[in-house]
């Protein structure tokens, strides 16, 4: 059982295969990619994914990916995950909590976005519990919502 402070942490070398085999429950990976896509994505955006993996003391638990363009300023969440034998420890409230908290500190950040694949038992809840609230867009196919921070 994981216990301990959640911290967001860059993904190496030496630890990119413990983040590549977590993975959600079969009932939601309609809802988000797996890890190895995202972190493969990351590598040819370099100028705006912002990658981390999520940690329960020093046990990996998850993984968020950030969409960062502060030339515009535009801050949206790319791919945010927890494992699938980790949810339901509040692991992912602390760890988006880190989330807004970062991206509250980059240039011009007014709000955070994401998308949410709709459909039965996806996270649209999760994300209004932090206070994103769905815009009435839908951009690829996806449920845009909204924090303002």
């Amino acid at each position: 059982m994981s216990s301990g402070k959640v911290t967001l942490r860059e993904v190496t070398r030496e630890t990119l295969e413990a983040i590549l085999k977590l993975k959600v429950a079969p009932s939601q990976e309609s809802f988000v990619a797996p890890n190895a896509v995202s972190i493969a994505q990351a590598h040819f955006h370099p100028e705006t994914a912002w990658f981390r993996g999520v940690y329960a003391g020093d046990e990996p638990v998850g993984f968020v990916m950030l969409d960062i363009d502060t030339t515009k300023p535009e801050y949206g969440v790319w791919r945010f995950m927890i494992d699938e034998r980790h949810q339901g420890k509040g692991y992912g409230r602390q760890a988006m909590q880190l989330v807004i908290a970062y991206v509250r500190t980059l240039p011009g950040a007014t709000e955070l976005l994401l998308g949410v694949v709709p459909g039965e038992g996806g996270p649209g809840p999760f994300y209004q519990g932090l206070g994103f609230a769905f815009t009435g867009e839908v951009h690829h196919g996806e449920q845009v919502m909204r924090l303002a921070l």
